[in-house]
């Protein structure tokens, strides 16, 4: 059965708890481990608790006062680097140096705030996977086309977040159609190939917020920990290409505040919560370049999650049951214009309604495109009939799906099998469930969705066998009331 993402938000004392003991969630270095304000400064100063100094090789030694609560420094003297990485910005903007101080107060501010005034959707907010194929092809593709054409980004004045003025980084801009397959065509197509992979992650239904281009980073280059403006949420990084002499890790810190440091090769995918884990890439990059993509996306406040069920195999008395999900849809949008991934009287409230006094306009949420799939669900949209016949010869008054036919059970988003063998073009699937009495006409969301034909039509195109089945049958072509 598909593992179903574990909703954890992370309330303001566990927060403070993780702060003051931040020192035993970490990660191991050469015997040691860390986590926060330890490769570089995150919540404030970094830290210089090295292991070598007398409290921290003689227990009878008191510790200083300054060190006390301190994490332990295994990385050696990260503050000096540190030191040098401001320096450099505040000399190469000369007169404007002022403003790297700026980016510094703005960028830990926002490691405090946001993390812990977060809805977090997964159990520790990041998962390395392989990236789907058409994502890969699709960018491979556009970045061999186009490598000759990467432009320099310009960064704001004083940007700290990554050290441009010792390793500038060059971008290839998606939607730009001067370039060989650029376009907003190109865009859409990467967010619709990524989108199944990070939705059914975080089970929620997810609406795309940026997907600026592909970057090009240097020899030398250092991305400063950080967490992501909202909305970027639910986010992933793909690998496209590198030409290094090591692996150039990404520290990311999970949402108990241990670091992990998380290497990518052509091909590899990292999904992450964005907007409330903490990633950057401290230590410099070796090698001539390092090609990624960023994928980003915001949910719409409905989720995907559901009880899930098996299909029937041996013990068929013993299985499915589950209760059945009622006629309903998933879970609203938040109510009162905040974002459902920011939690009420947090701190990040009051600073998001600073500066969003109309509130939040929920992204447009598609019915007519599914991805929570339960097992029979997922058996009608593969076409997977062998699978379906099984559960509808067990099917005794409603012993499989948990007190519901099989042909009426619906998911969260009230679809039938119907409805997901329909949008899929399984013709045979189709067929079968009619003969055991689906209804034809039914929507999906609660009766206010789409019926089978409408979608069938709006998936496959009104010359589909599908199309020509259902409207033979006096089937209805409703579409969802939007």
């Amino acid at each position: 059965m598909r593992s179903i993402p574990v909703v954890v938000p992370l309330c303001f004392a566990a927060f403070k708890t993780v702060l003051a003991a931040i020192d035993s969630n970490n990660t191991d270095v050469e015997g040691h481990s860390y986590g926060v304000d330890v490769s570089f400064p995150i919540f404030k100063r970094i830290s210089t608790n090295y292991p070598w100094l007398p409290h921290n090789i003689d227990p009878a030694t008191p510790t200083p006062r300054a060190m006390q609560g301190m994490p332990l420094q295994p990385l050696g003297n990260r503050q000096d680097i540190y030191n040098k990485h401001l320096t450099s910005c505040r000399t190469f903007y000369s007169k404007k140096g002022g403003n790297c101080d700026m980016y510094e107060y703005d960028r830990m501010l926002m490691n405090q705030r946001q993390p812990q005034s977060m809805q977090n959707y997964t159990e520790i907010g990041f998962l390395k996977t392989r990236a789907p194929e058409d994502v890969t092809e699709l960018a491979t593709k556009f970045y061999d086309q186009n490598r000759l054409n990467a432009e320099r980004e310009n960064w704001p004045t004083g940007n700290t977040y990554i050290n441009t003025w010792d390793a500038p980084t060059y971008m290839i801009k998606i939607e730009d159609k001067r370039l060989r397959g650029g376009g907003f065509k190109l865009r859409q197509q990467l967010w619709d190939a990524a989108r199944e992979s990070i939705e059914d992650w975080m089970g929620e239904d997810l609406s795309p917020t940026s997907l600026y281009g592909i970057r090009v980073y240097t020899e030398g280059a250092v991305l400063l920990p950080h967490v992501d403006r909202l909305p970027l949420v639910a986010s992933a990084m793909v690998n496209i290409a590198q030409d290094v002499d090591e692996d150039w890790p990404c520290e990311i810190y999970d949402h108990d505040g241990k670091a992990h440091n998380v290497t990518l090769q052509p091909g590899d995918m990292l999904l992450f919560e964005s907007h409330s884990v903490i990633h950057g890439r401290p230590f410099p990059l070796k090698g001539r370049s390092y090609v990624m993509l960023f994928i980003h996306f915001e949910p719409t406040g409905h989720t995907l999650r559901h009880v899930d069920i098996e299909l029937p195999d041996q013990d068929v008395e013993e299985q499915y049951k589950q209760a059945a999900r009622d006629n309903r849809g998933g879970q609203s949008a938040a109510s009162d214009s905040l974002p459902p991934y920011i939690i009420r009287e947090s701190p990040e409230e009051t600073h998001w309604r600073n500066f969003h006094p109309r509130g939040w306009t929920p992204p447009e949420f598609n019915p007519l495109k599914r991805s929570t799939k339960s097992k029979l669900h997922q058996a009608a949209s593969e076409g997977n009939i062998d699978a379906i016949e099984r559960a509808l010869e067990a099917d005794k008054g409603g012993s499989v799906a948990g007190g519901v036919r099989v042909v009426d059970y619906r998911d969260e988003e009230g679809w039938q099998l119907l409805h997901s063998s329909a949008a899929s073009g399984h013709k045979e699937v189709v067929e079968l469930l009619v003969e055991h009495g689906s209804d034809l006409n039914i929507r999906t969301h609660g009766g206010h969705g789409a019926t089978p034909l409408y979608i069938a039509e709006h998936n496959n195109g009104g010359f589909h066998p599908i199309v020509r089945y259902l409207k033979s049958l006096g089937a209805l072509n409703l579409g969802p009331e939007l």
